[in-house]
């Protein structure tokens, strides 16, 4: 069973920073790609970046330039640094796992990730 644990959610002051953390265990799969994803209250969820096993990255324009985004393969756990948070960047976060295929690139879709661990919130006050 593919299981998928995020951790370091908070609250800070706009300007602030948070590292989120997410480790994967049960899957077996070489070629993949994780992603970070959030909603907002009365929003949709959307995708904010996301690393292959390859090191190919991704960020939404919104984040680009403050969120990096990184990853540990041997431990299966991936990392967003987040810096210069501002209140709009308030939401649950969620890290999901996709299986990449052989010749296929890393999607930032939501329906092409398969697992998903549970959100964590984050909170910037302004």
């Amino acid at each position: 069973e593919v299981q998928l644990q995020a951790s370091g959610g908070g609250s800070v002051q706009a300007g602030g920073s948070l590292r989120l953390s997410c480790s994967a265990s049960g899957f077996t799969f070489d070629s993949y790609a994780f992603g970070w994803f959030r909603q907002a209250p009365g929003k949709e969820r959307e995708g904010v970046s996301c690393i292959s096993s390859q090191g190919m990255t991704y960020y939404a324009d919104s984040v680009q330039g403050r969120f990096t985004i990184s990853s540990d393969n041997a431990k299966k756990t991936v990392y967003l640094e987040m810096n210069s948070l501002k209140p709009e960047d308030t939401a649950v976060y969620y890290c999901a796992l996709h299986y990449v295929p052989p010749g296929a690139t890393m999607v930032v879709v939501e329906e092409a990730y398969d697992y998903w661990g549970q959100g964590t919130q984050v909170t910037v006050s302004s």
